[in-house]
């Protein structure tokens, strides 16, 4: 959010993670998203903003890993294999912000390759402590460990937080502003975004 120059305060809201039973990935990271911003929107005149990203592995949710043995089995099934990381962003917006309750959402998908990493390497980054809070147990932007061989869409998505998708959303609360979200993402990630709502659905 400071790349955007947009000045925030960090909070959490704390609530059940499970999916709901026949769930799928994509609509878990909507649903979390929401209910996110509208258990954190408590004060007046106030803007939360929030997200959730799920890493789907044939319609299978994994999120973080509770222990080092489920990131160790989350990783070897992603090995060499294609998933994708799908990431709600819900905006709720309070008193002169916005109609009380009001929560705007996006979501972003993206398609993800692993590379052939090995059982030593997946160790080695388990010992960092790294995967324990990442959906998925990994992350993208890791510099020893970097498990992914290719990616399409958006990589600031697998990262967690899609500044397109965070754009669209205050555009949509009726905040004007221009803000070049593919020459930012190359700037900080050196990654070519095909567009600034590649991936990205309501």
């Amino acid at each position: 959010m400071g790349w955007l120059g947009i000045p925030i305060a960090t909070t959490q809201a704390e609530l059940d993670e499970t999916p709901l039973p026949g769930e799928a990935p994509v609509h878990l990271a909507t649903r979390l998203a929401q209910t996110k911003a509208q258990a954190a929107i408590t004060r007046p005149d106030t803007l939360v903003l929030t997200a959730d990203t799920v890493v789907d592995l044939d319609c299978e949710s994994l999120g973080k890993p509770a222990d080092a043995a489920e990131a160790r089995e989350m990783l070897r099934r992603l090995r060499e294999g294609r998933h994708q990381v799908h990431t709600g962003v819900a905006l709720a917006c309070s008193g002169r912000l916005g109609p009380d309750g009001e929560t705007h959402v996006r979501r972003v998908t993206t398609d993800v390759t692993m590379r052939p990493y090995t059982d030593e390497e997946i160790d080695a980054y388990i010992a960092t402590g790294d995967p324990m809070d990442k959906a998925g147990a990994y992350a993208i932007q890791h510099q020893e460990f970097h498990p992914v061989d290719q990616i399409q869409v958006c990589y600031a998505n697998v990262v967690g937080l899609p500044l397109c998708a965070v754009v669209r959303l205050l555009h949509d609360a009726g905040w004007t502003f221009s803000i070049d979200v593919p020459a930012l993402c190359y700037l900080h990630f050196g990654y070519r975004c095909p567009g600034p709502d590649a991936g990205l659905e309501v």
